[in-house]
C-alpha cells in the first residue's frame, strides 16, 4: 500500500484507488485506478511523429495529427470507467485476476472528439459493423500480444469519445496519452489507451483479448462461447465507514457511489441492519449521463454492537442491484449488494 494507491502488480502496473478518495464525484489524475495489460510508454510520443489513423471499410482513409484533432469540435463529458474485474477479490468463491476491492473505478470529465464525427467524415463503407482499437503500448511477456479491442459500429457512432483531455488537463501519459478511447458507459477493457489506429471492421476483432479475456464465461466452458464483457453494470459500492472501523455512538455519516453504466441511477437505499430494513439515501453533487451519482445517509447509531451496512441501487427502469453477484471464472462484474457490505462496531 501506498500512499495514494493499492498496487497489487508493478508490471504491467495494476493499481487501484483508496477507499477514501472515492468519496468525490471527480477522482483525481494522480489516483484515478490504473489498468495495464502491457507496459506504460516511458516517454510521451512525439507529436511530430504521431498520428492517428483511420482505415478499413471506410471510403476515404484518414489521418490526423494532434494539431487537427483538437480544432475539431469538442466535446466534453463525465464518465465513471470502471475496471471489468473490479471488487473481484470480494466474491465468496475466488476467481482467477488481479485482487480488485472497490477502488478499480472512478470518474472523471473528459475533453475529445466524437469518434461518430471522424467516422462520419471517413465515410463507412459497406458491411462496416465493428470498430478495432489499436495502441501503441508494447505487450509483456513471451507472446508479445497487443492489446486490441472492438466495439460495435452502434456504440461507435453513439457514444464513443476520443479524449485527449483528462479532468482540465492533457490526457496523462499513464492514461493513454496522446488519445484514449472512452466507449461511454462501458468497462475500461473497452477503452483502449495510447491510440494510434482505429480500425472499421465487417466483424468482432479476433484476438487473445476479445476471445479469450474479458467474457463471461463459467469453468469449463469454452471462453469464446462467453458473453462479451461491454456495459458497466448497475452497482452502488460504500466508501464511508470502512469495514472494521469502530465508532461512537450518535450520528454517523454513511457515504458511497452508485452507477449503472449507460443507464441512469434513479435511487439508493441504505441498510443497517444486514439488510432487515431500507432507508432512502439522499444524491448529493451532480447529475450526469455515464457518470456515478454520489449519495449519503444519516444513520443514528443509539445502541453498542456490530452492524453491517448495505447500499442497494435502482436504476430509472426500475432494475435493482442484485442481492448477490453472479459469479463468473474471471470474476468480472461483481456487482452484488452482499459482496459490497461493510461491517463496523459501534462503541
Amino acid at each position: 500500500m501506498t500512499k495514494s494507491m493499492r498496487i497489487m502488480t508493478e508490471s504491467p502496473l495494476n493499481a487501484e484507488t483508496q477507499a477514501v478518495r472515492l468519496r468525490s464525484w471527480i477522482t483525481p489524475n494522480a489516483v484515478f485506478f490504473d489498468r495495464n495489460q502491457g507496459k506504460i510508454p516511458e516517454a510521451p510520443v512525439s507529436l511530430d511523429e504521431w498520428a492517428l489513423t483511420i482505415d478499413g471499410k471506410v471510403k476515404k482513409k484518414l489521418s490526423l495529427d494532434l494539431d487537427r484533432i483538437q480544432h475539431l469540435p469538442k466535446a466534453i463529458v463525465s464518465n465513471t470507467l470502471e475496471c471489468s474485474g473490479n471488487s473481484r477479490s470480494l466474491l465468496a468463491k475466488k476467481a482467477s485476476g488481479n485482487p480488485w476491492t472497490i477502488g478499480g473505478v472512478g470518474n472523471a470529465v473528459w475533453g475529445g472528439v466524437w469518434l461518430g464525427d471522424l467516422l462520419n467524415d471517413a465515410g463507412l463503407a459497406d458491411r462496416a459493423a465493428h470498430v478495432a482499437f489499436i495502441g501503441m503500448d508494447t505487450p509483456l511477456g513471451k507472446a508479445g500480444i497487443k492489446f486490441v479491442r472492438s466495439i460495435p459500429i452502434e456504440k461507435a457512432m453513439s457514444s464513443t469519445l476520443l479524449a485527449y483531455e483528462m479532468n482540465g488537463d492533457p490526457l496523462p501519459l499513464k492514461h493513454g496519452y496522446p488519445i484514449r478511447a472512452l466507449a461511454l458507459g462501458w468497462t475500461g477493457a473497452n477503452c483502449v489507451k495510447w491510440l494510434n489506429r482505429i480500425t472499421v471492421l465487417d466483424k468482432p476483432f479476433e484476438g487473445f483479448f476479445m476471445d479469450q479475456v474479458y467474457r463471461v464465461f463459467q469453468k469449463g466452458q469454452k471462453r469464446e462461447t462467453g458473453e462479451v464483457v461491454t456495459a458497466i453494470r448497475l452497482k452502488s459500492i460504500i466508501t464511508q465507514p470502512l469495514t472494521g472501523e469502530c465508532l461512537g455512538k450518535g450520528a454517523i455519516l454513511v457515504l458511497g457511489a452508485a452507477y449503472a453504466g449507460e443507464e441512469h441511477v434513479a435511487q439508493v437505499e441504505v441498510s443497517v441492519d444486514d439488510g432487515a430494513t431500507w432507508q432512502a439515501a439522499d444524491f448529493i453533487g451532480p447529475d450526469e449521463p455515464f457518470a456515478w451519482r454520489q449519495w449519503q445517509h444519516v444513520w443514528h447509531a443509539s445502541q453498542a454492537g456490530e452492524y453491517t451496512i448495505k447500499s442497494r441501487a435502482v436504476d430509472s427502469q426500475g432494475r435493482q442491484q442484485p442481492e448477490t453477484a453472479r459469479w463468473n471464472f474471471l470474476g468480472y462484474g461483481n456487482n452484488g449488494i452482499d459482496e459490497h457490505a461493510v461491517r463496523v462496531v459501534v462503541e
